[in-house]
């Protein structure tokens, strides 16, 4: 009797071995598993890291370039207002800074354009240079993760409207010019004061505010300048 227990118990031991092998092999498939989309994951965050920062760096480039832009039509005395709402030029080497900081993050652009005049938006397609990496799903080796980002500049100024309690400045008048001397009165050399050329009027202040700063600049006599932060905000689209 006690011959036949221990050859029972031993059955049961050998029939349990295989059960055990098989659930040991699932565990470590499913580790596995769980390994290769990890990877694919990480993939796919380097990607969008990469894409987030090429948008914002192409924006922020053209946002530098749209300040600039605005100092120089204040101090030539020409139109600036469109250009403080975003509508101008800005920068020519956007989508190359794009390009420069999407290969700071192992990635390439793929495409880039700016699309709408006011505010203006860089989107920005990125791939990157590694791929996901052997694993056990096939194919993965020679997978290489997309992503794209939109990042938009936005004006943060206005132009400060007249304050109604100030009067109005009147306009002089000029006063009448005097009479030249004749050629008979022997005075050829003395032109008087009359014909000194007149001086250039001065250029008024240009007024604007920005999220309720006040800015005053002298096209004249440039003083304190905002910066481009202070002009335009940039951030990635929702």
């Amino acid at each position: 009797m006690r011959r036949g227990q221990g050859s029972a118990r031993y059955g049961d031991s050998g029939q349990a071995f295989p059960i055990y092998i098989t659930a040991v092999a699932g565990l470590l498939f499913l580790g596995l598993a769980l390994f290769a989309v990890g990877q694919a994951g990480a993939t796919r965050n380097g990607a969008q890291t990469a894409a987030d920062a090429a948008a914002l760096a192409a924006a922020q480039d053209h946002r530098d370039a749209l300040r600039d832009e605005l100092l120089t039509a204040i101090g030539a005395g020409e139109a600036w207002e469109d250009i403080l709402d975003g509508n101008g030029i800005g920068s020519t080497q956007a989508c190359a800074e794009a390009q420069w900081f999407a290969s700071e993050n192992d990635a390439d652009v793929t495409d880039c354009e700016i699309f709408g005049s006011v505010p203006p938006s860089f989107r920005v397609n990125v791939r990157t240079r590694y791929t996901v990496g052997d694993s056990i799903v096939p194919g993965t080796e020679s997978q290489h993760a997309a992503a794209d980002a939109t990042a938009e500049i936005e004006p943060r100024c206005l132009r400060k409207p007249p304050d109604p309690a100030d009067p109005p400045v009147p306009e002089e008048s000029s006063p009448a010019p005097s009479p030249r001397p004749s050629d008979t009165d022997g005075d050829d050399g003395d032109e008087g004061e009359d014909d000194k050329p007149e001086e250039d009027p001065k250029k008024p202040p240009v007024e604007f505010v920005c999220d309720g700063e006040e800015w005053s600049i002298d096209p004249e006599r440039p003083g304190v300048l905002p910066d481009a932060a202070d002009l335009f905000s940039v951030h990635l689209a929702d």
